[in-house]
């Protein structure tokens, strides 16, 4: 039931470690080179999950977001995310400027946003396949090392996110596959919220703009939550 899950978890780890040996031994230069192929690449894959409000009404997703941003902002996520990362750096490293929560906040949406971990949770929690979230797996233990090459070991910390919402997923599979079944618009919503994210993602790993990402994440919730919440009065 578990079982992708448990590979995903192994290849982040690994890469991780892999990334976090290799990207110290690379020059300046090349570190923002990676930095910034990483920012390209995150940005086509955000766009081509936020496309995914074409399967549904957008206004779910620009509600999602920007009542999610509200929320966020409110509630303070990416103040508590930095003051945590702040806190593991210095128990690690002893000061130094921490990279701990911004490495942790992007590789976490990467790895966690997106109709593969929902599909591919859900089918491994019904049935036992975990093929969807074994190739997951490997896009996400390639990803880990470029991330980790340049933001270090706080990478790892993902592998949490990924066992708790992957695991959490298949683990309730009957439910999440009632919620959010494959093809419906809460999950075109929940997918095409997610891909705005990244690209605010993208956008800080460019040097563009640093949107705090983190205050954004109700976004997943309630994007989902504003189809369910219509189709209740349809």
């Amino acid at each position: 039931m578990l079982t992708g899950t448990f590979i995903n978890v192994g290849t982040v780890l690994l890469g991780t470690l892999i990334g976090t040996l290799v990207g110290s031994r690379l020059p300046g230069s090349l570190q923002e080179r990676v930095m910034a192929g990483l920012g390209l690449v995150t940005l086509v894959i955000g766009v081509d999950l936020a496309l995914a409000w074409r399967d549904t009404n957008p206004l779910y997703v620009l509600g999602g977001v920007l009542l999610g941003g509200l929320v966020g902002e409110a509630i303070g996520i990416e103040s508590w995310l930095s003051r945590l990362g702040d806190r593991l750096q210095r128990a690690v490293s002893r000061g130094g400027h921490s990279t701990v929560s911004e490495a942790f906040v992007t590789a976490s949406l990467l790895f966690c946003v997106g109709p593969l971990t929902v599909v591919g949770s859900i089918q491994n929690g019904l049935t036992g396949d975990y093929q969807a979230l074994a190739t997951k797996a490997m896009l996400d233990g390639f990803a880990s090392i470029a991330i980790a090459s340049t933001l270090g070991w706080g990478v790892g910390l993902a592998a949490i996110t990924v066992l708790v919402v992957q695991g959490g997923i298949s683990l309730a599979a009957g439910l999440f596959d009632t919620v959010l079944p494959e093809g419906s618009e809460a999950l075109a919503a929940l997918t095409s919220a997610g891909g705005v994210l990244i690209i605010g993602i993208s956008l800080k790993l460019l040097a563009l703009k640093d949107v705090k990402v983190g205050n954004f994440l109700p976004a997943l919730v309630l994007a989902p939550a504003l189809v369910g919440l219509v189709s209740l009065f349809r």
